[in-house]
């Protein structure tokens, strides 16, 4: 599986305010960029507190892409993949509106009506790791579900899982022209970081759109 996580961020590297509520941090070229990212792939991940903050549908905007996914023979839109190991995605999430199938990844501790629920929702429940959700056994079972390309959203608690499990490949980060600041704030990489045998990136490309710039990194 190659994973490619994606994300923007303002120039002091926030995601979003302390209220972690959505911000517009990139413009329409941007958006499109991600756009065509989402239609390239095979699935779409977030963490739960990006479902939870942003509620997003994870699907793909423009008509002639999804069209253009049909004629090689998939579906629609990407498959979209939540991880929750805290039991909080809501049964109307918009990732469960049916426009795409949709995994959510928890914890084997996750209550049997929790997931009846998230069933009857009609999300498909993957069990990886005793007390959270363990990525590396996760992504498989997905790779094996035939999911060879998974994009990643965010946020940055999944993110720093990812890495730390040496999962990801490729980091593109679009910086916007925005200072958010705040202790609070969240970062494109949270979780408990690392003090040492941190990940190596290697620059690839770097372009400017919407007033910021785009850094792309193999991993």
């Amino acid at each position: 599986m190659h994973v490619v996580v994606n994300a923007a961020m303002s120039a002091d590297g926030k995601l979003s305010s302390r209220r972690r509520e959505q911000l517009a941090v990139s413009g329409p070229d941007d958006f499109d960029r991600v756009d065509e990212l989402r239609a390239e792939s095979d699935a779409v991940m977030v963490g739960v507190g990006t479902i939870l903050a942003d509620d997003p549908s994870l699907t793909v905007k423009d008509a002639d892409r999804r069209e253009a996914r049909v004629e090689r023979g998939d579906s629609e839109n990407p498959a979209r993949v939540v991880a929750d190991s805290r039991i909080r995605t809501p049964p109307d999430a918009k990732v469960l509106d049916g426009s795409a199938e949709t995994y959510l990844l928890v914890s084997q501790a996750a209550p049997t009506d929790f997931v009846e629920e998230m069933e009857d929702a009609g999300a498909y429940v993957v069990a990886a790791g005793e007390d959270r959700v363990d990525v590396t056994t996760a992504l498989a079972k997905l790779e094996g579900d035939g999911i060879d390309r998974l994009m990643v959203e965010g946020g940055g608690e999944l993110i720093f899982s990812l890495f730390e499990a040496g999962l990801v490949d490729e980091l593109s980060v679009f910086v916007g022209p925005k200072v958010i600041g705040g202790r609070d704030a969240p970062t494109l990489v949270d979780g408990d970081g690392f003090v040492e045998e941190f990940p190596e990136l290697e620059l690839t490309d770097v372009e400017r759109i919407d007033g910021g710039v785009l850094l792309t990194w193999d991993v």
